[in-house]
C-alpha cells in the first residue's frame, strides 16, 4: 500500500520528478511512499511529507480523497492499493528533502498537467477534482 499527498495551491498542484527508485525515473508524480511496518496510513503520509519535501503537514487537514486499485504493472509484480490524500494546510516551503529520489519540484496547473506525469496519477488528481473516490486502472473486463 501507497500513500500520496495532493498539495496545491490555487489551480496548481505540486509534482515531484521522481529519480534513483528504478520505478518510473524520470517521471512527474505527487509526493508518495510506502508505509512502514506497524504505520497507519495517516502517519505515513505525514512521515513521507516531511522527508519528501521537508514540510510538517497538519494531520487535521488531510482528507482521503481517491483510493486507487492499481493491476500488476508487469508479470512480477503486484497489485497496490493507493491512496490519494488532499493536504490543505502544512507548515515551511516545500523543498527536496531527498536529492537521491527527486531531481526537481514542479507546480503544474490542474488544468493543463504535462504529458510525463505518472498515468495513474494523472487520473486520479482528476478523480479527486471530479470527487470520484474509487478508481480502478489497469484492469481488464
Amino acid at each position: 500500500m501507497a500513500v500520496y499527498g495532493i498539495l496545491t495551491d490555487g489551480d496548481c498542484v505540486l509534482l515531484m520528478r521522481r529519480a534513483g527508485s528504478g520505478y518510473r525515473d524520470g517521471q512527474l508524480s505527487v509526493p508518495a511512499g510506502h508505509l512502514d511496518g506497524g504505520e497507519d496510513a495517516l502517519s505515513g503520509l505525514i512521515r513521507e511529507l516531511r522527508e519528501e519535501l521537508t514540510i510538517a503537514a497538519d494531520p487535521a487537514s488531510c482528507r482521503l480523497a481517491v483510493t486507487v486499485h492499481r493491476a500488476p504493472e508487469t508479470a512480477t509484480d503486484s497489485e497496490y492499493l493507493d491512496l490519494f490524500f488532499t493536504v490543505e494546510r502544512w507548515a515551511g516551503t516545500p523543498a527536496i528533502g531527498e536529492p537521491d529520489k527527486c531531481t526537481e519540484l514542479v507546480w503544474a496547473r490542474k488544468s493543463a498537467l504535462p504529458s510525463d506525469l505518472i498515468d495513474y496519477v494523472a487520473t486520479a488528481l482528476n478523480a479527486a477534482d471530479n470527487a470520484r473516490p474509487l478508481l480502478l486502472h489497469g484492469w481488464t473486463a
